[in-house]
């Protein structure tokens, strides 16, 4: 008798626990899903996410899930068929048509990715969710229509849409639209002590080639030491895809107090989560050759920009001369719209109208501010204070005032 109660129990627990497995919560299995499938585990979360599917077969939110992790894998027509279910299933529901336009720009099917925008306009209305009009921008960057992708980021922008990579990627859109312009710019450079005043007046002429992406021709033109001089420079931006572009730069001058030759070079990296890399070096010729190796750090985070950069000159023998920039700009109602702050230690590389080697030592600050008054008009002015060491208990005090207007057309 007793050995039959046990068995009885047994059984009844056994029971209890087949019908507590059968009667699982969807929740449950989409969020130990969702942890193995972030962690890169795709097939163990999928399997859990399939045995939620299976009596619940119009849950949006696993089916976006699944289909998010086909994407990532690169697996994208297995992606399209999950994203299709969840969009059926849940039409008034934004994440799925988000899932399902990255999934397609990422399979470079931008056909299918139109018919997924009139779905998401035909369920949602207009004007579109921000994330997907962000989508939709995406898809006009991809097919190189950047006016009409900078115009949507823009407005988005305005909206202060939260996109960390938003301000990145509006700042890849101006270099990339093609726009041409011209612009003058003049510093005025005081001086504590004996040396007059400093004037310079540079002009500048903006255009774009598929070759050279942005190509950029420069005249400046410098009054100081009670001699003039002009220095000529081009600059050009090439894309190297998506994710890189270099900078160039060739300038010359017969000017004693601008380089003969100048030389320069870099290339620029976009990374995830904002972030920005470049590497690079310059030559300058003045009496004696410079080379300047430069490498920076940037990041953009909500509406500001940081960047570090160090450059290493080396000297004679064993030396070795640094130098630093710290910049970081805060942005208003577009991506042209900034106040900007630097602070310096050294001599910049690409500081034109100063001869590293003449310094052994240079601490800046610079703040400024530039404003687009229209889609025409550009202004900035920006002022600086530094103190340059010219030898041994030797120091000299600069304030700089810069103004600059640019034209497009």
């Amino acid at each position: 008798m007793q050995k039959a109660l046990i068995l009885l129990f047994s059984f009844l627990l056994f029971s209890i626990s087949l019908k507590a497995q059968d009667s699982f919560d969807p929740d449950v299995l989409l969020v130990d899903a969702r942890t193995l499938i972030l962690d890169g585990k795709y097939a163990e979360g999928r399997k859990i996410a399939f045995r939620a599917l299976s009596k619940y077969p119009e849950y949006a939110d696993i089916l976006i899930l699944v289909g998010r992790s086909y994407a990532w894998e690169g697996k994208n027509d297995s992606a399209s068929i999950y994203l299709e279910r969840a969009i059926i299933a849940s039409p008034a529901y934004e994440d799925g048509y988000v899932a399902s336009l990255d999934n397609l720009s990422w399979a470079e099917q931008y056909d299918r990715a139109d018919a997924v925008l009139a779905k998401a306009r035909e369920n949602l209305g207009t004007p579109l969710p921000n994330a997907i009009r962000y989508r939709e921008s995406r898809l006009l960057y991809y097919r190189e229509d950047y006016n009409a992708a900078y115009q949507i980021a823009e407005e988005l922008f305005k909206k202060k849409y939260k996109n960390d990579n938003l301000l990145e990627y509006m700042q890849n859109l101006q270099r990339l639209r093609r726009n041409n312009a011209v612009g003058a710019t003049y510093d005025y450079d005081s001086f504590e002590g004996e040396l007059t005043p400093w004037n310079t007046f540079s002009f500048y002429a903006r255009t774009r080639t598929k070759l050279t992406g942005t190509l950029i021709g420069r005249v400046t033109q410098s009054s100081r030491f009670d001699g003039n001089g002009t220095l000529f420079e081009l600059d050009a931006y090439p894309s190297l895809g998506k994710k890189a572009y270099a900078y160039l730069n060739v300038g010359g001058s017969n000017a004693s107090f601008f380089p003969d030759f100048r030389l320069g070079a870099s290339v620029y990296f976009n990374l995830p989560k904002a972030w920005e890399v470049d590497g690079g070096f310059r030559y300058l010729q003045f009496a004696e050759p410079t080379y300047i190796y430069t490498a920076s750090l940037g990041k953009y985070t909500g509406n500001w920009w940081f960047n570090l950069r160090a450059n290493l000159i080396p000297g004679t023998g064993n030396s070795l001369g640094t130098s630093a920039n710290l910049q970081a700009r805060y942005y208003f109602k577009t991506g042209e719209d900034f106040f900007s702050l630097q602070l310096s230690s050294g001599v910049s590389p690409d500081e034109e109208t100063r001869d590293p080697t003449q310094l052994l030592n240079s601490y800046r600050a610079r703040a400024g501010y530039q404003q687009l008054l229209t889609d025409r008009f550009m202004v900035y002015a920006f002022t600086g204070y530094s103190r340059d060491e010219l030898g041994p208990d030797r120091f000299r005090n600069n304030l700089n005032f810069s103004l600059g207007v640019e034209y497009r057309f």
